[in-house]
């Protein structure tokens, strides 16, 4: 089975809260523990390329994500990202072919019990081993084409265009 390369980049799955979500950072890839706690049948490789919240990525963030996308030997990635931008990163993306490239986030800190991080990793690792190349979202449970969505802010959640 070929690896799969995780690259993280931040975004709320990785934040931690100081005391009742008023003050946060975001920490290191929470991605290493959600994955450690299940029993994975699958190699992958992680590589943390910042800890941003996505409101506070730059057109060179992107950049970077790009270039070590498209520099990566392994043909399967999945990025873990803060949902507010995850469209904009993944048409960055949109250039690169003959890669299943799967963004996915949470909207809740993979740290919280209630947090769809753990939900979402799974759709993606799924996504990444069964869909075709080109660039996808999954999240809410739904695997989109990267053009084909936006978070709709009000219902806190992906929808089709």
């Amino acid at each position: 089975m070929n690896t799969i390369r995780i690259f993280t980049v931040g975004g709320t799955i990785d934040k931690i809260y100081f005391d009742a979500k008023s003050s946060y950072e975001v920490g290191p890839p929470n991605i290493q523990e959600v994955l450690s706690g299940i029993n994975l049948s699958l190699d992958y490789e992680l590589t943390s390329l910042m800890q941003k919240d996505s409101l506070d990525m730059t057109d060179e963030d992107r950049q970077l994500i790009q270039r070590e996308v498209e520099n990566a030997k392994e043909d399967r990635i999945i990025i873990t990202h803060g949902t507010d931008t995850m469209v904009a990163t993944a048409q960055q993306l949109s250039t690169l072919h003959g890669k299943t490239i799967v963004l996915t986030g949470a909207l809740a800190p993979a740290l919280f019990k209630s947090s769809d991080a753990m939900f979402n990793i799974g759709a993606a690792l799924t996504a990444v081993q069964t869909m075709p190349h080109g660039i996808y979202i999954a999240m809410n449970g739904r695997v989109f084409q990267h053009d084909e969505v936006i978070k709709d802010v009000e219902q806190n959640r992906f929808m089709p265009l």
